[in-house]
């Protein structure tokens, strides 16, 4: 069998884009190096271990997962089952973090619920000034962050927290978070890559603003005079998410859409 024809067999049980990246994490190459290479007569051994990547495919399992990376922002993450993939919606909650701090000589900023620390290590790639931290309850999502930090030589502080329940003697300019927000139950979670992540990670309550609530009641506290807070949130949660905000203090509270038209980040200043 050749590499051309595992692919197009490939590409009726799966995507042939899945199929592609898949191919070429197995044998060690590029895309560019498929092609080079799709006339080449696979030896068994590659053929197991691509047919085997094809049914873990083929069964639902993300390919973020199977890699074990996925690019954010422009950079490449190691993942894994532990922590939530990240996505393209989450890059605006970084490009409006990144406006609000840019012009600030030394921003502090916290990533509340950090994951794989693309939100954190985004935005100090794109920040070089700003003093990073990354929050989560996760050690194991603490892990993976630390060492795509170090992957990345981006240097960023990290903090083992129930959210903000441990951040004490500290102001932000900035805190972000892309926080569990699905409805338990929503059936959603039964679909696509949702079944293979972390619900603790996506399911936010009855609700699924259990943490949004916990976020904006804290938060205020732990920001800087000017300073802001920015939370991704689901799809028709904006207004519950705007009122949460100037509920807890927050005035110039806004929303921002996302690429898709949908109210995707909200945000608010803390004025004291």
């Amino acid at each position: 069998m050749t590499l051309d024809d595992w692919l197009r067999s490939a590409r009726t049980r799966i995507d042939s884009r899945d199929a592609q990246v898949l191919a070429a994490h197995a044998l060690g190459c590029d895309r560019a190096g498929l092609i080079a290479r799709g006339r080449e007569v696979l030896a068994e051994e590659s053929v197991a271990a691509l047919d085997a990547l094809l049914e873990r495919r083929a069964s639902g399992e993300p390919v973020a997962y199977l890699v074990g990376r996925r690019e954010f922002f422009g950079l490449e993450l190691a993942v894994a089952p532990g922590v939530l993939i990240p996505r393209p919606d989450t890059e605006l909650l970084v490009e409006l973090a990144l406006a609000r701090i840019r012009d600030l000589e030394a921003p502090r900023v916290l990533d509340a619920g950090t994951g794989s620390g693309a939100i954190a290590l985004a935005i100090k790639a794109n920040c070089p000034q700003a003093q990073v931290s990354a929050l989560d309850r996760s050690d194991v999502a603490l892990q993976i962050a630390r060492n795509n930090a170090q992957r990345l030589s981006l240097e960023i502080g990290f903090i083992a927290s129930n959210w903000l329940e441990s951040v004490t003697g500290h102001e932000f300019d900035c805190i972000v978070s892309n926080p569990p927000y699905i409805r338990a139950g929503d059936e959603h979670l039964a679909q696509g890559d949702l079944r293979f992540e972390p619900e603790t990670a996506l399911v936010g309550g009855t609700d699924g603003l259990d943490d949004l609530r916990r976020l904006c009641g804290s938060a205020p506290a732990r920001i800087a005079p000017g300073g802001c807070l920015l939370c991704e949130h689901g799809h028709d949660q904006a207004p519950a998410v705007r009122a949460l905000m100037r509920c807890a203090g927050l005035t110039d509270v806004s929303s921002w859409r996302d690429l898709a038209g949908i109210e995707r980040v909200t945000g608010g200043v803390m004025w004291r």
